[in-house]
């Protein structure tokens, strides 16, 4: 029985799988808020060049 806990305990350590799940999740929310807010940004990025473009410095 105390063998059946230490290999639970060993699989359950290990961390680098939940790093790596961890960045997976982080990317997709990205490019789910990217794709949900789209126009959002590209307004936003055309605002930007465009008021960067006519500024006279």
């Amino acid at each position: 029985m105390k063998k059946y806990f230490r290999k639970k305990k060993s699989v359950l350590g290990n961390k680098k799988g939940m790093e790596m799940v961890q960045v997976a999740i982080l990317i997709a929310i990205a490019i789910a808020l990217g794709l949900i807010f789209r126009t959002q940004i590209q307004a936003f990025v055309d605002n930007t060049f465009n008021s960067l473009s006519s500024a006279k410095f």
